[in-house]
């Protein structure tokens, strides 16, 4: 049985709150995962493991296929900087340089994959 998936206009609507200054714990969490699922829909495949805890994980990118134990291509970064970096505030070299995000493995990175275009997400 697969995850629920979020709906466009609620996910859409989550990180512009977010953006906007919400303080909204639930809109906080919303917001998250559904750029994590933006993320896994635009780049199919299951080489490389995002984290972003506790409030989720999605494994995306092509090449080959992870099936136990641990990925050998692991990013992760804390929620506050999942958002800032998925919306464009962030870069990819800022969150590695400031220790926001690591990331372990030849094809563990984001740099050329955010931000995403969240903005233009069809319901």
């Amino acid at each position: 049985m697969g995850r629920r998936r979020i709906d466009p206009t609620e996910g859409r609507s989550a990180v512009a709150s977010v953006l906007a200054g919400s303080d909204s714990a639930d809109a906080r969490a919303l917001a998250v995962r559904w750029l994590l699922q933006l993320l896994e829909d635009s780049h199919p495949g299951h080489s490389i493991e995002l984290r972003v805890p506790p409030l989720g994980a999605v494994q995306f990118g092509e090449g080959p296929r992870h099936t136990r134990g641990t990925p050998p291509n692991v990013i992760e970064i804390d929620p506050d900087s999942w958002l800032a970096l998925a919306t464009g505030s962030l870069s990819w070299r800022a969150s590695l340089e400031s220790g926001a995000a690591s990331a372990s493995g030849a094809r563990a990175s984001l740099d050329d994959l955010v931000p995403l275009a969240w903005e233009r997400i069809e319901p």
